[in-house]
């Protein structure tokens, strides 16, 4: 007869698949986490972006869309200072960098951040035929952000001429 024989540990094969095991598994945890914090950052980069476009929105929100005082015809700063602009057109071919805010205080803690503002004339029947400037009552403001050069959105609103 032969004598059952005891098993007290593990054998190799065993722990060697063990170890494959668990590092798999700790690989996927760490890429996983690598993951959902570049996606963060992604989500926190374009929230950024969206209040900036707010900002332009909210600045040229109760302006005249063409200079309410001389009615000049001219897309463009009428004075090259932003404070001096009075109306939606002065914002056309625009940058802010660092961007501004709707009191057109420059914001220092966006550095990386800029926005630029073109306003076009657009069809009345058709918003994304662009006519000559001041041709019809209508415009589009697009505001475009970009973060360090790379574009992260660009938003557009129409505006009629009142």
């Amino acid at each position: 007869m032969v004598a059952a024989q005891s098993r007290n540990g593990f054998t190799l094969i065993e722990v060697l698949i063990a170890v494959l095991l668990v590092g798999l598994s700790i690989t996927a945890l760490v890429m996983a986490s690598n993951s959902f914090t570049m996606a963060n950052s992604m989500g926190a980069d374009l929230s950024t972006a969206e209040f900036l476009v707010e900002q332009i929105r909210e600045l040229t929100t109760l302006m005249a869309v063409v200079d309410p005082e001389t009615t000049i015809a001219t897309f463009g700063p009428e004075e090259p200072s932003l404070a001096s602009y009075d109306d939606v057109d002065d914002f056309d071919n625009v940058t802010f960098s660092p961007p501004i805010d709707a009191s057109r205080t420059a914001m220092a803690n966006f550095t990386g951040f800029s926005q630029q503002v073109v306003v076009q004339n657009v069809n009345a029947s058709d918003f994304e035929d662009v006519e000559a400037d001041h041709s019809t009552p209508f415009v589009r403001i697009t505001v475009t952000v970009r973060q360090n050069g790379a574009l992260i959105t660009t938003a557009s609103w129409l505006r009629a001429r009142y």
